[in-house]
């Protein structure tokens, strides 16, 4: 290793990559091409004496000592934002995090939070990547994910959030047309609006399969703003979460004491990313603002 040859504008390089996971989009971040960013992370490994990133089927992810490495580059990152500040001490709650969540929770839990948090912090900027997925903290450039279901990884700090519910809805025209299911019999008469089965990652969400199995789809999606207004608008019966659901004057909850799941929401959040004033800014900030928000998750 000959840390004489480390160049800071490299390491700033590495730290770019780091957080978007890509060479390609690094190099969007420092205004160069992508070659530039291999090249540069190149140089930056033969100086440091070792590999610094991986490649995987997901981008590139940062091994042991190149996790060291941003370290340095992170507190680099924060001397040259104090020396552009005139000399103030920073914010140590800056910068960009990513997370990833469901739909649901990216909107009525994720958002609040974040915006509250960045009243306090206003150089925090927070990626949120609404997916509805298993939690995999390898995936690159990702600080944090909220999951549905307890996480089968021991690859970050897991920390259950709180619950929400399930349960099926229909409009008030839906069943004034079609007629309403006096019980689960009667409920596989009707088509089911909700996930797309096969795309379906995670198991806890698989209620209608197990409880109606001969509900046939009527308006299926990746999206649960998409089942709520199909539901609304007559295209079947929704399985839909409760605090979703609830604020619509037009939707009629059914059987709810048959038809009523609770699911727990799980966080989990890189190990190296803990380290990050930032990422446990936010953590804490989602732990919190869950809490606030558990009367309206289980619908109660």
């Amino acid at each position: 290793m000959d840390a004489t040859n480390v160049r800071a504008d490299d390491l700033l390089m590495l730290l770019a990559v780091a957080r978007t996971g890509r060479y390609t989009a690094a190099a969007q971040v420092r205004g160069v091409d992508h070659t530039t960013v291999a090249r540069r992370i190149a140089a930056l490994e033969d100086a440091l004496g070792g590999r610094l990133v991986a490649a995987s089927g997901r981008g590139w992810e940062l091994t042991t000592l190149g996790q060291h490495a941003v370290e340095t580059a992170g507190r680099i990152e924060a001397a040259l934002s104090r020396l552009s500040g005139g000399g103030e001490e920073p914010d140590p709650v800056s910068g960009v995090v990513r997370m990833s969540a469901t739909d649901g929770f990216s909107a009525y839990v994720a958002a609040p939070a974040i915006a509250a948090l960045r009243q306090r912090h206003p150089e925090l900027s927070v990626e949120i990547v609404a997916t509805q997925r298993r939690a995999a903290l390898h995936r690159p450039g990702l600080d944090l994910e909220v999951v549905v279901g307890e996480p089968q990884t021991s690859r970050g700090t897991a920390t259950r959030l709180g619950t929400y519910t399930l349960g099926m809805y229909a409009s008030r025209a839906y069943l004034e047309r079609e007629g309403t299911p006096c019980d689960l019999a009667e409920l596989e008469q009707h088509r089911l609006v909700y996930f797309v089965d096969s795309m379906l990652q995670v198991e806890a969400l698989d209620l209608p399969r197990r409880l109606v199995p001969r509900m046939r789809d009527g308006v299926t999606s990746t999206n649960v703003f998409v089942h709520v207004e199909a539901t609304r608008v007559g295209a079947g019966i929704g399985m839909l979460p409760c605090f979703a659901a609830d604020r619509h004057p037009n939707l009629v909850r059914l059987l709810p004491d048959q038809v009523a799941e609770r699911l727990p929401y799980w966080m989990i959040v890189r190990a190296d990313s803990l380290r990050i004033p930032a990422v446990a800014a936010l953590a804490e900030a989602l732990r919190a603002q869950t809490a606030l928000s558990q009367s309206m998750l289980d619908g109660a």
